[in-house]
């Protein structure tokens, strides 16, 4: 029985693929889903080239609208009758994913995968794949649709 499921959320069409799975975990353990998204902050270089002013407007634009995204499918599960909680953490997503997990009694995560290969995946990394290699916690991964597992 599952009693706290983390949903790792990009705010793409893809990462909430896994949707229809949370709700069918979710429902019947009456579990209690954690809506997760982790923003690396801006790089001291970019930072400098922005101005302090610039990159600090635009880092709280981010936040707040990542917090409205998470906030509307927080409302989304609730209407169907499942309690989520909303977390924005900071730092590499991979790397927040599984520090969260391990720090707050997680049972299973739930996210999709883009299916990269090849150089796409050597340029742009896999945080799934990250995430499957070092999660302390059972992990179901959804392939989006056309990509290649």
């Amino acid at each position: 029985m599952f009693k706290k499921l983390l949903v790792p959320l990009d705010g793409s069409q893809a990462s909430e693929s896994v949707m229809p799975q949370v709700i069918s975990v979710a429902k019947p353990s009456n579990a209690i889903v954690i809506l997760f998204q982790a923003h690396e902050p801006i790089e001291a270089p970019v930072r400098d080239v922005m101005g302090e002013d610039i990159a600090a407007k635009l880092d709280t634009v981010t936040r707040e609208d990542t917090q409205s995204y998470l906030n509307k499918v927080a409302g989304d599960l609730a209407s169907q009758g499942i309690k989520a909680e909303t977390v924005l953490a900071k730092g590499k997503p991979a790397e927040a994913i599984i520090q969260y997990a391990t720090t707050h009694a997680i049972d299973l995560i739930i996210m999709a995968t883009h299916g990269r290969s090849g150089i796409s995946r050597w340029a742009f990394g896999s945080v799934a794949e990250k995430v499957l290699r070092q999660s302390p916690v059972p992990l179901l991964l959804r392939p989006v649709a056309g990509s290649r597992v």
